[in-house]
């Protein structure tokens, strides 16, 4: 069983939708773990919901909260393979990517590398597509690095922008591919079927 960690900031979309991709008992790929940096998360609701242990991270002592490298122990305890940001909205400390190079993901709301880097996160992304009268979008998987948005592309899918009149528009026809492509790659990653060769990313069928 391949086993990933999710990180969640937000309402959890595309958590559920890996969680309705690999649902319990299927062989393939199991949530070991959902965090997130705040305690009234709306995603937390799916950890209870499908029973997944939960755990609240952030860099100095809180109640109720973990520090990075005790959630990197408590992550290896449960073998995790792949850790998963999905709309994750905190830059993930430098010595937590070292201890888990190449394995660490996130989904970004645009193309990169254009529109990516500090202060591009949700609605701003898309705001920012719809002002540059860009007639593509689409979401983007990529690795995590130490910079922002900066990682190797794993993979990214466009749609057609051309007749949107607001950005919730593109926000909306965005997220849709975001919950068909993130579940996608994982399960590639689940399968070995991800390569990198020199400097590009390769998904085999």
């Amino acid at each position: 069983m391949y086993k990933i960690a999710v990180f969640v900031s937000g309402k959890g979309s595309n958590l559920r939708a890996i969680l309705t991709s690999f649902p319990p008992g299927n062989e393939l790929v199991e949530v070991g773990a959902i965090i997130s940096n705040r305690t009234d998360c709306p995603a937390i609701e799916l950890a209870a919901e499908y029973n997944i242990p939960c755990y609240f991270v952030t860099g100095g002592s809180k109640a109720g909260y973990i520090t990075h490298p005790e959630l990197a122990a408590e992550l290896n305890k449960l073998q995790t393979s792949l850790v998963v940001l999905a709309g994750y909205l905190k830059k993930i400390p430098e010595d937590f990517i070292d201890l888990f190079q190449g394995k660490i993901i996130n989904i970004h709301p645009a193309l990169l590398p254009s529109f990516g880097g500090k202060g591009m996160y949700g609605m701003n992304v898309h705001k920012a597509v719809f002002e540059k009268s860009c007639m593509v979008s689409g979401p983007t998987i990529h690795f995590v690095d130490k910079v922002y948005d900066n990682g190797k592309i794993i993979a990214q899918r466009t749609v057609d922008i051309s007749r949107v009149n607001t950005p919730d528009e593109i926000a909306s026809l965005v997220l849709k591919i975001e919950h068909e492509l993130l579940p996608h790659v994982v399960g590639k990653f689940a399968e070995n079927k991800i390569e990198i060769k020199n400097t590009r990313v390769y998904i085999t069928d």
